[in-house]
């Protein structure tokens, strides 16, 4: 029998005792899991893990975006940022040097749509082009998730991304690019081959779709 959709929203931030077994979960299956206070203090740990000059994708992600991770990153000169220089090539000429960059950098930020109390991680995305450099392309993954995104299961993980994640995130491309958003592309990460790659920092308070 599976367990049955959480009784809170799909916005209402998990209480310490399920994100500590997330966590437990998590670490078991060869992901190293931080769980911290607050947006605030990821922003600062992340400045910890990355060192100057590394190169740098931030995936498209609201949770990066509205924490100031992105900005972080893509700005100041600290690291070698990926996202604007892909943003300022022609994809018609330049299509091959693009999809390298974006699959194997040194370490990509991003977040999840959702996250098992069992220590699966599940990523949804409408190009796909940032599933490469989370499931093994790149040197490093760091992935910031909000207390919210914490479920039972898997099932539960899967319709968290259809009835809540993808009619945010719908509504936002429509507004920014003009088109609608699909999950086009799935990946869930059950545990990592090489374990320590990924990163996730679990933030306690509400912080993206």
């Amino acid at each position: 029998m599976t367990n049955q959709a959480p009784s809170t929203s799909y916005t209402d931030p998990a209480p310490a005792h399920r994100l500590e077994q997330a966590a437990a979960a998590l670490t078991g299956n060869g992901f190293t899991t931080e769980i911290l206070d607050d947006v605030a203090a990821a922003r600062t740990r992340i400045a910890e893990l990355i060192p100057e000059g590394a190169e740098v994708f931030t995936s498209a992600s609201e949770t990066v975006r509205l924490s100031g991770i992105d900005a972080d990153l893509n700005s100041g000169g600290r690291y070698q940022a990926v996202k604007p220089r892909v943003l300022a090539m022609d994809r018609a000429t330049r299509a091959d040097e693009i999809r390298h960059l974006l699959a194997r950098p040194d370490v990509v930020v991003g977040s999840v749509a959702a996250l098992t109390e069992a220590g699966q991680v599940v990523v949804a995305s409408g190009s796909g082009s940032q599933l490469p450099a989370y499931s093994g392309g790149a040197g490093r993954v760091i992935l910031v998730v909000g207390a919210q995104k914490v479920v039972p299961d898997l099932a539960t993980a899967l319709r968290r991304l259809e009835e809540h994640a993808l009619p945010l995130e719908d509504a936002r491309a429509r507004v920014v690019y003009g088109t609608p958003s699909a999950v086009n592309s799935l990946l869930v990460l059950n545990a990592d081959a090489r374990p320590g790659r990924v990163t996730i920092l679990l933030v306690r308070e509400a912080v993206g779709f």
